[in-house]
């Protein structure tokens, strides 16, 4: 246990997150850190979302749907911690996972971490694991054993830094990499702080998954989004379904794979369309 605990505000945000969120408050109460004020924000859910936290003892803050960058800066604004923790509504925790996550700041060691022992909550699901086989990751793991000790997301940060740089900038799925690359450090790994995260676990989840990170800024630009739109033809889509289903014994990864290239693809679409290629 840390000797002293400073205040750490824990930001969540939610958009229609009814399955999951219940489990997620109920994980952040039992942490053997006790020092917590959380912050949950609605972007704007049409579902049980916001009814399902008013049963906990939580901030619940609102806003339009604008993104979970948006929401998190919103929720940093009302934060009294000195130290901010980046949580998602499909998560759980286990209960020593804000104390090891937080020590090496307190301590002074760094100045911002993040854990590479997240694991994925939904492992029997066959949605689930496509996700996984799809994008290249280990089994049951979502950031792989030998990710380098330093990352792009800071799931803990000092709030001084936070504030300093102005927060997150709104590019949406990859809103997270911009705080490190404004601070120009980034947050290192620390052990022991183990999560669970859920992947997609329906064709429609998958879908919508997939048309929301396909909006995120591409390294070369227009030549990257037509790219990312070539791999994503149906031709290409049937010969990558295919030859993973038999990589990985999964029948089902062919559909899958169809479902989520064509959620990518109306996705870049999309951002053709608006003309936001920058980011």
């Amino acid at each position: 246990m840390i000797k002293k605990e400073p205040l750490v505000s824990v930001i969540i945000p939610m958009y229609n997150e009814e399955k999951n969120i219940s489990a997620c408050l109920k994980s952040l109460q039992d942490q053997s850190y006790k020092n917590l004020e959380i912050i949950t924000i609605d972007d704007g859910s049409t579902d049980t979302t916001a009814e399902i936290v008013k049963e906990f003892p939580v901030k619940l803050l609102y806003q339009n749907h604008g993104g979970p960058g948006r929401a998190r800066n919103l929720a940093v604004r009302d934060a009294k911690g000195k130290i901010l923790v980046f949580a998602d509504s499909d998560m759980t925790f286990d209960k020593n996972f804000v104390e090891e996550l937080v020590r090496p700041i307190i301590e002074g060691k760094y100045r911002g971490t993040f854990s590479k022992e997240e694991l994925v909550r939904n492992w029997d699901n066959v949605w689930s694991r496509c996700w996984n086989y799809n994008q290249n990751w280990p089994e049951k793991r979502m950031i792989p054993a030998d990710y380098p000790d330093e990352g792009k997301d800071f799931r803990a940060i000092l709030k001084e830094d936070f504030l300093r740089v102005g927060g997150f900038d709104d590019t949406g799925y990859t809103d997270t990499w911009t705080l490190s690359e404004k601070l120009g450090y980034k947050p290192h790994s620390v052990s022991g702080a183990k999560y669970y995260h859920v992947n997609p676990d329906n064709l429609g989840e998958v879908y919508r998954q997939a048309r929301w990170s396909a909006k995120r800024a591409y390294k070369l630009g227009l030549l990257g989004v037509l790219i990312a739109l070539t791999r994503m033809l149906p031709p290409v889509s049937l010969v990558v379904g295919l030859f993973k289903s038999v990589r990985f014994r999964e029948p089902m990864f062919l559909p899958f794979k169809l479902v989520y290239d064509l959620g990518t693809f109306s996705g870049v679409s999309e951002k053709i369309f608006r003309g936001n290629l920058s980011k």
